[in-house]
């Protein structure tokens, strides 16, 4: 995946499902389906780069989105987009992100910063997709890929999902609450 053009992204939401609802299989299920079909319009060069999170949608409290963040060198995405995505918008460039101290990036660059996030959304959609489609990746099965994906940093089992008194639930919830009231929270 290439750096994304600073000054040429986009945002669109793709839903899902309702948070009074919400299951592993449903968010994986999203991945498996509409979030790959995105990173297809990537590999065909429709768009240069992507990213996605899980995050509240400001007008639809009631639903759970993945904030999903493009690139694109010149035309419109709603004329390409599936029709899963909502409320397409051009952004203003993203110069910064959350928690990264750019400083210490080499030159300082945060495009490759953004790149790297990029990466690791192909690697979600890569890690879903390679399992069966039936089926429900179980937590425990997502951790210890992570596992892998962090030891060689020294950070296996430095995750809050290692922390078995915290119940699944109540880590959904917290993904949950809004912005201010996830500030102060503990972070692991």
């Amino acid at each position: 995946m290439e750096k994304p053009g600073l000054n040429r992204m986009w945002r669109t939401w793709v839903k899902i499902g309702p948070k009074s609802e919400p299951t592993l299989k449903k968010f994986q299920d999203t991945i498996r389906h509409q979030m790959y079909r995105i990173s297809e319009l990537q590999k065909v060069g429709k768009i240069a780069w992507y990213y996605f999170l899980f995050h509240n949608k400001p007008d639809d409290p009631s639903n759970a989105y993945f904030d999903t963040v493009f690139t694109l060198d010149r035309g419109d995405p709603n004329e390409f987009l599936p029709e899963y995505c909502v409320d397409t918008r051009k952004i203003h460039s993203m110069k910064e992100i959350s928690g990264i101290d750019a400083s210490i990036l080499k030159d300082g660059d945060i495009a490759e910063g953004w790149r790297i996030i990029g990466e690791q959304s192909e690697f979600i959609i890569d890690l879903v997709r390679a399992h069966t489609e039936n089926s429900e990746i179980n937590r425990r099965q997502i951790i210890q890929f992570m596992h892998f994906f962090m030891n060689p940093l020294w950070l296996g089992h430095r995750s809050i999902s290692f922390y078995p008194e915290i119940p699944p639930q109540i880590l959904l919830q917290m993904q949950l609450m809004p912005e201010e009231i996830k500030r102060n929270c503990i972070r692991f």
